[in-house]
C-alpha cells in the first residue's frame, strides 16, 4: 500500500476541510447554471426533419408537447456497424432519465447520423428505451458543429468553440490515431475506420419551443459532456480514482461475465 494512512480523527479532520472546497464547488455550479440560463436565445429557422419511430418529425415535433428539449449528439455514423462505445456508456447512464425528465417539461433525445433501422438494431441490442431520431438527411449535425467533412479534417474544423487543427484528428489520445490506438480501439468497436470516426464529435445542445418558435439555448462539446458519464461520478469518488491505463470500456454486453 502506497496510499496515506491515519487515524479516524485524521481522516475526519481533512474530510471536513475538502467539504468546505466541495461546498464552494457546489457554489460555483449553480452560479454556471444560472450563466447557462441566461444565455440569449437563437431561433432557428431552418426546417431539420428527423427520422422517428412515429415518422419523419421536425424540431418542434420532437418536443411531443413539451416547452424543452435536450438532444445527446450520439456518435454513430451511416457506414458504422453499431454506435461509439463512449456514447453507449453515456447512454446507459440517461436511458433511465427519459422518463422523469418527460414528466417535467423537458423531452430528452438522442440523435445520430445513422439510418432509422440501424439506430433501432442498436437500441433493442443495448436494451435502452429513450427516444433516437436519425439525422441521417439532415443537415443537423453538421449545422451543429458535431459532424464534419472530409475536407474540414484535412484542413481543421470547427469544435467546441473554437477551429481545430489537422493534428487534432490523428488522435484524440494525443496518438497517432493509429488501429492500436486508443482511438483506434474505438474506431474498430464501430466498424469502422480511424478517419470517419473523427468526423462524428460528441455534444449535447438544448432547445426551447415558445409560441410555436424553436430557440437555440446552449450547446456543449468535448469535456462539456463529462457530466453526462454517470460511471465517472461514480469513479471520481472510488479510492482509486478513473485509473485509466487507456481505453478500458466496452458496451455493457461486451464485458466477460464476472
Amino acid at each position: 500500500m502506497t496510499h496515506t494512512t491515519g487515524t479516524r480523527e485524521q481522516w475526519l479532520a481533512a474530510r471536513l476541510d475538502l467539504l468546505k472546497a466541495e461546498k464552494e464547488y457546489s457554489r460555483q455550479g449553480d452560479e454556471l447554471t444560472r450563466r447557462r440560463q441566461a444565455l440569449p436565445w437563437v431561433r432557428v429557422d431552418k426546417d431539420y426533419r428527423f427520422d422517428t419511430d412515429d415518422g419523419n418529425a421536425s424540431l418542434a415535433d420532437i418536443f411531443r408537447g413539451r416547452s424543452q428539449l435536450v438532444i445527446y449528439h450520439f456518435m454513430f455514423g451511416p457506414d458504422w456497424n453499431a454506435g461509439c462505445p463512449s456514447c453507449s456508456m453515456i447512454a446507459d447512464a440517461f436511458n433511465g432519465s427519459a422518463v422523469h425528465l418527460a414528466n417535467h417539461d423537458v423531452m430528452l433525445w438522442a440523435v445520430s447520423r445513422a439510418p432509422l433501422p440501424k439506430l433501432q438494431a442498436y437500441k433493442q441490442r443495448m436494451g435502452w428505451t429513450f427516444p433516437w431520431a436519425s439525422s441521417f438527411d439532415s443537415d443537423f449535425n453538421f449545422d451543429f458543429n458535431v459532424w464534419i467533412t472530409e475536407q474540414q479534417q484535412r484542413e481543421g474544423a470547427p469544435y467546441n468553440y473554437r477551429i481545430e487543427s489537422p493534428a487534432v484528428f490523428q488522435g484524440r489520445d494525443g496518438q497517432a490515431g493509429g488501429a492500436d490506438s486508443g482511438v483506434g480501439k474505438l474506431a474498430s468497436m464501430c466498424g469502422t475506420d480511424v478517419p470517419s470516426y473523427h468526423r462524428d464529435r460528441p455534444g449535447m445542445s438544448a432547445f426551447a419551443l415558445e409560441d410555436g418558435v424553436v430557440y437555440h439555448t446552449y450547446s456543449t462539446y468535448a469535456r462539456g459532456v463529462d457530466p453526462f458519464f454517470g460511471v465517472y461520478h461514480w469513479l471520481d469518488r472510488a479510492p482509486k480514482g478513473r485509473n485509466e491505463p487507456g481505453i478500458w470500456w466496452h458496451r455493457h454486453d461486451e464485458y466477460d461475465a464476472r
